[in-house]
């Protein structure tokens, strides 16, 4: 009866949220009443969804704290110098521009929030493609390659979902998967290099007569009055030592936000309503996840807590055959790609993942990898090629290309990605055969 009522909250959920009959907020918090109520759990239902709420805490608190942290460096230029040198340098050489636009969406997806990401990278590069007459697609491909792998970072969407569906701490997740996303950087590059090296046989080299810097200052899109630039390398430093932090992993992530932050505000705009106009001025990006990581926690409280997902495992698991059921990371791994075309990322992290999560760990596989597996496909390498992730429209609007010429052009590099990224991860044990 437990896995009958699980399979109906579920697809319950996965029809709502598809369907857009209502917001993902909406729909966990409703489902999870319904199903609640249903099961004949009201009496404890209050506790269920406070216990689910307080494990999603932490992760709530680190992204709150991160968006805070990288908007406040893009809003001081710490990025801009560097970028707009690298557009100086490139002047009309279309490899050196492909391969500009790999590392500019590197160093502006930090801010985990794939439309800006869009946003600021085609609104510098777009009038230098069309300058030299490159082709487009190339400028859709690499930065959705460039977005698709940052997008692995603790506080983008996709990691954030994994920690908050899987209950798990956002280190363990990350940590383990630095080599691999490292790989999937390189493989970015590599694959800017091989696209840039055809345009340029197409193409040859222009000069622009220094038409590269009027187009490196449409990227300083963040101009605050009173801006300190001299400030400049207090903030490179303090990111630097930041990132160091992170991985040396001597505080919780959410914490090492939080002081970076505090300092960085405090030093980059001592009076009090700055730094208020500061924090409101990013309040949209971080409210709006939060609210979807706390949602999340009253569902996964009551799915948990309620038994149905042990029930659901357990029915999964006399189906699925013993040689299969220890690959479950590797299957995972090669499918989530190919399942953003089906899945949204709220649907696929919060519907799909726990359950395959919770039958892995009944054939003895720890399910923190079947959420680093995840991550190497579905909402990384996968979301920009994905119909149901906004974001992608943003980007093929901006850059004025045919969706589905887009989704043909991208689809083998971004799943050469996914590929070198799980060989990498099998590697470095973050994900086992």
């Amino acid at each position: 009866m437990l896995s009958l009522l699980g399979f109906g909250m579920i697809a319950t959920f996965l029809f709502l949220v598809i369907s857009k009959r209502l917001s993902v907020v909406v729909a966990f918090i409703f489902v999870a009443i319904l199903f609640g109520v249903i099961g004949g759990f009201s009496a404890d239902m209050g506790d269920m969804m406070m216990n689910g709420i307080l494990k999603v805490a932490p992760t709530a608190i680190m992204i709150v704290f991160a968006i805070l942290y990288f908007g406040l460096m893009i809003d001081v230029g710490l990025f801009d110098p560097m970028i707009s040198r690298i557009l100086n340098i490139v002047k009309g050489d279309p490899l050196k521009v492909v391969m500009a636009t790999a590392v500019i969406t590197m160093l502006v997806g930090l801010d985990g929030d794939g439309s800006s990401t869009f946003l600021i990278t085609v609104s510098a590069l777009l009038p230098l493609y069309t300058k030299l007459g490159m082709n487009r697609l190339i400028l859709a491909c690499v930065i959705s390659l460039s977005a698709g792998v940052m997008n692995m970072i603790p506080w983008g969407g996709p990691l954030v979902r994994a920690a908050a569906s899987l209950q798990l701490e956002v280190s363990d997740l990350f940590t383990p998967l630095i080599p691999a996303m490292a790989a999937g950087l390189m493989w970015t590059l590599f694959s800017a290099y091989l696209l840039g090296k055809r345009e340029k046989a197409r193409l040859g080299t222009i000069h622009l007569k220094g038409a590269s810097m009027a187009f490196a200052e449409q990227l300083s899109v963040h101009e605050i009055p009173g801006k300190p630039p001299r400030l400049f390398w207090f903030n490179a430093l303090l990111t630097l030592c930041l990132m160091t932090l992170l991985i040396i992993d001597i505080l919780p992530i959410p914490i090492l936000f939080a002081i970076a932050f505090a300092i960085a505000l405090f030093v980059n705009f001592p009076h009090p309503k700055e730094q208020q106009e500061r924090i409101l001025s990013h309040a949209n990006s971080f409210v709006m996840v939060s609210t979807l990581v706390f949602a999340a926690g009253i569902f996964t409280g009551v799915f948990t807590e309620t038994k149905m997902m042990d029930a659901m495992a357990n029915t999964i698991v006399s189906l699925t055959p013993e040689w299969l059921g220890s690959h479950l990371p590797l299957v995972v791994a090669i499918t989530s790609l190919p399942l953003s075309f089906v899945f949204s990322p709220d649907a696929y992290y919060f519907g799909i993942l726990p359950v395959i999560s919770h039958t892995a760990a009944n054939f003895g596989v720890d399910p923190v990898e079947i959420g680093r597996a995840a991550l190497l496909g579905h909402s990384t390498t996968g979301f920009p090629l994905s119909p149901l992730v906004p974001a992608t429209f943003i980007l093929i609007g901006l850059v004025e290309v045919d969706f589905g010429e887009h989704q043909k052009f991208l689809f083998k590099w971004a799943f050469g990605t996914t590929i070198i990224m799980t060989i990498t991860a099998i590697l470095t044990n973050a994900v086992s055969l």
